[in-house]
């Protein structure tokens, strides 16, 4: 039988607020345990939760950003159940009422075709503890500093039919989170996870099948090796006359398979009601106006105009926008330069190995688009060729020098003097006058080997075009 994978994803982003949710506590990461958790993050009787205004912002900005439908009235529910990490014994969330509505997003194929994706909702929640096992034997250590940190649960419909299709969406999530400042994204800090529900069903049945839920899954690659594991898994089930149950699992990423974690709870397991403690959250049209007043051009309006502005490959322009600071870097460096092709060939490859290569982002890179753009005007000029602009970049990177002085100092000036080409030229060809006659009686592919001599003599500093053009003519003279 034929089947049909369907997945939806659950995407919990951090957001990038200074202080809790419901609470003045600090959000800062990497403190020690246990120290950044108050009496309302833990719900001690007598504290009441007070909502934080730039969350309720960001969240406005994440729906502006989908094109989704913003609440103006919405509600926060105390959502029941109890695990050691979760001290009040429930979570504050939004369930029936939440602040964003339904939006959607468009992904990029792997053929090149869109596809738009669904989002349902995204609501605010408080964030619970952490349970850390490695370190206790025998036992489990309770960290509550992540207890209240602000959420955005962004959900997506059930229109996902792969895991490749599952990553690029959740990419995309990604990148809009990050571009409009709502959260670093960093998925080592627990600032970006993703559960995913995933169904097998019959190709061309409509009724969804049983799901299970894969939780906690903390990067992109094990978000794919998990959903194909869990495909072979139920489809293996399913093949073999069993029948699939609902249920939470985990992704053991060393052993690369899934396991049961528990029963599947739904809804009505969590006993959902309005919190006492906090009243509807109303939004008027000026705050949301306000909130979403400084939004930046989005990178699916970024590529575009990218791709028309400057002429570049829908390739080019969709690698140059994959984050906000690399889309800044490379306009940066296109307007100071004048050459956008030029600019991007040199942002996505020797720009984009030395950052790999190093470890860092864009926005960490020794070198500004002023000084990229310095490097590429030389090579527009024709002071120096492609391959000496290589050896000056790798200067460049390492040192505080700009360009011109590099170029200076060590004498790397390309020779454009015709006199001296054509002198160099003469010496070359008779010093080969083997080579020569072969050339002649119709093997040209030795021009290469031509050219090869005379860069060599010029220590690369010949110009390639004059050189060509001068052994051509030389050559069939």
């Amino acid at each position: 039988m034929q089947w049909e994978t369907v997945i939806g994803l659950e995407i919990h982003t951090q957001l990038a607020t200074q202080s809790k949710i419901f609470s003045g506590a600090p959000t800062a990461f990497g403190a020690e345990p246990n120290t950044q958790a108050c009496a309302i993050d833990l719900g001690l009787p007598g504290v009441l939760p007070v909502l934080n205004r730039q969350a309720v912002v960001f969240a406005v900005r994440f729906g502006r950003a989908i094109s989704a439908q913003i609440a103006a009235r919405s509600v926060f529910a105390r959502k029941n159940y109890f695990y050691p990490d979760l001290p009040k014994g429930y979570q504050i969330s939004q369930y029936e009422l939440p602040i964003v509505g339904r939006g959607e997003v468009e992904i990029i194929m792997d053929d090149g075709t869109v596809k738009t994706i669904g989002v349902t909702r995204a609501h605010l929640e408080e964030d619970a503890g952490k349970s850390l096992h490695e370190d206790f034997h025998g036992a489990t250590g309770i960290d509550l500093n992540r207890a209240g940190t602000p959420l955005l649960e962004i959900v997506s419909e059930p229109d996902l039919r792969s895991p490749r299709e599952a990553v690029g969406y959740a990419k995309k999530i990604h990148q809009i989170v990050r571009y409009i400042g709502i959260s670093d994204g960093n998925m080592q800090e627990g600032s970006f996870r993703m559960d995913a529900n995933i169904s097998l069903r019959p190709k061309g049945q409509t009724e969804l099948g049983t799901r299970a839920e894969i939780k906690n899954i903390n990067s992109f690659r094990f978000l794919e090796r998990a959903l194909a594991f869990e495909i072979e898994r139920q489809r293996d089930i399913l093949e073999g006359g069993g029948t699939v149950v609902q249920e939470t699992r985990l992704y053991d990423a060393d052993r690369d398979e899934t396991r049961s974690m528990r029963s599947k709870e739904e809804a009505n397991d969590y006993r959902y009601f309005p919190d006492p403690d906090l009243l509807p959250l109303v939004l008027d049209e000026a705050f949301i106006a306000a909130a979403v007043a400084d939004l930046p051009e989005l990178p699916d309006v970024r590529r575009r105009r990218f791709h028309l502005e400057f002429g570049l490959s829908e390739y080019d322009a969709n690698l140059l926008t994959a984050s906000r600071d690399l889309a800044d870097y490379f306009e940066a460096t296109a307007r100071a330069c004048g050459d956008a092709k030029l600019a991007a060939n040199w942002i996505n490859g020797d720009l984009s190995a030395a950052l790999n290569k190093a470890g860092i982002e864009i926005g960490a890179s020794p070198l500004g688009p002023d000084r990229l753009a310095g490097l590429l005007m030389r090579i527009q000029d024709g002071t120096i060729s492609g391959k000496i602009a290589k050896q000056v970049f790798e200067a460049m990177w390492t040192g505080g020098q700009d360009a011109d002085a590099l170029i200076e100092a060590q004498g790397l000036k390309q020779i454009t003097d015709s006199g001296a080409i054509e002198a160099m030229v003469d010496a070359i060809l008779a010093a080969n006058p083997a080579q020569v006659a072969q050339y002649r009686g119709g093997n040209q592919k030795l021009l290469a080997f031509f050219v090869g001599q005379a860069m060599k003599a010029s220590k690369g500093k010949a110009n390639p075009q004059q050189v060509n053009e001068v052994l051509r003519r030389k050559l069939t003279g």
